[in-house]
């Protein structure tokens, strides 16, 4: 199939040099839907995964012009399919559904990750070796594996962070609410317990100030560049995503205010297929987004959760919509006053 797209419309793209909007490449992926896939094979479900604006806010920061560019790009793309779904593909029962995978904040300090925990006598490194008392892994969700995973040396290494000013949400193995080290959660908040996770895991802290292009949203770094876009934390902002759905099976200009996420695709696609989902997924149909009548909208309850250790204290908040439990936000919401 690549060779009979390539055949039609040329070689996929090359990616371009940093910091140039890869557009290009989202146009490519456009045409190959519209003159190739779906005419030839009529797919029970295809998925168009738009690399801008993620690369362009990345290299070039959340608001920058190459960045709104690529946004503009975008938006003309999908409007070609927007365009083929009006004059064909709703008449012939499809779907449509427009999301985002995530959001994205701009690094404005960058932390010393490394320092702090060489300073409380870890020796880090990136894969485990001789003499490597902790594997960091960086990142803005970053996670710490110890060659001695002992609950002293993981509140030793939790006490030096949450000292710091750039720490935010810490997670470790715990009871119902706290983790084994003072001020952490436990990790299962997060859905994060489970045979592969790291000994600490930590995301860092974030505000709602407006970055230089004037949108809310930053946060510290250990390796993103301070200016630039990055996402994997737990601001709101990180978390939130559009998601817009659109055929025969769904309710026309209706906003539903009931929590989902991402995960609640593949269920809702099933559901639109008219098969059933796994007992193994997380996540459920969006039954309220369906044009049945009569349908009870699904309880929701809001629950936050709150643990300290002296002055830094954590605050996270979840919703549960029926058997679904989403992750909203978590974040620090007091620091020592000498470090904020």
């Amino acid at each position: 199939m690549l060779t009979e797209v390539e055949t039609l419309l040329g070689p996929t793209p090359a990616p371009p040099p940093t910091g140039t909007p890869d557009l290009a490449s989202q146009a490519f992926l456009t045409s190959a839907f519209l003159q190739v896939i779906w005419p030839r094979l009529r797919p029970d479900v295809a998925i168009l995964s738009f690399g801008e604006p993620d690369i362009s806010s990345y290299d070039c920061g959340t608001g920058a012009p190459k960045t709104l560019e690529a946004i503009n790009f975008v938006d003309r793309q999908f409007g070609r399919v927007l365009d083929w779904w009006e004059a064909e593909g709703l008449s012939q029962g499809v779907h449509l559904i427009a999301t985002s995978k995530h959001g994205h904040v701009t690094v404005h300090a960058q932390a010393d990750l490394f320092e702090t925990l060489e300073a409380a006598g870890l020796r880090c490194g990136p894969t485990p070796a001789a003499g490597t008392d902790a594997v960091v892994i960086p990142g803005q969700v970053g996670a710490i594996y110890l060659t001695e995973p002992s609950e002293h040396v993981i509140r030793l290494a939790v006490g030096a962070m949450i000292e710091r000013p750039w720490c935010g949400p810490m997670f470790t193995a715990g009871g119902a609410l706290d983790g084994i080290a003072p001020g952490s959660f436990a990790r299962h908040l997060v859905f994060a317990d489970h045979p592969r996770s790291a000994d600490i895991l930590f995301s860092f802290r974030s505000d709602d100030r407006l970055d230089p292009f004037g949108l809310s949203g930053r946060t510290w770094s250990v390796d993103g560049p301070i200016g630039l876009g990055v996402h994997g934390g737990l601001h709101a902002k990180e978390m939130s995503s559009v998601g817009i759905l659109a055929g025969p099976l769904i309710k026309g200009g209706f906003v539903s205010q009931i929590p989902s996420s991402i995960c609640d695709f593949a269920p809702t696609l099933l559901g639109l297929l008219g098969l059933s989902r796994s007992a193994t997924m997380t996540g459920r149909p969006l039954a309220e987004v369906f044009n049945h009548d009569g349908e009870d909208l699904p309880s929701t309850v809001e629950k936050i959760y709150e643990t300290s250790s002296g002055a830094y204290r954590q605050c996270l908040r979840r919703v549960q919509v029926g058997e679904a439990v989403y992750l909203d936000s978590a974040d620090v919401v007091a620091h020592p006053s000498n470090l904020t």
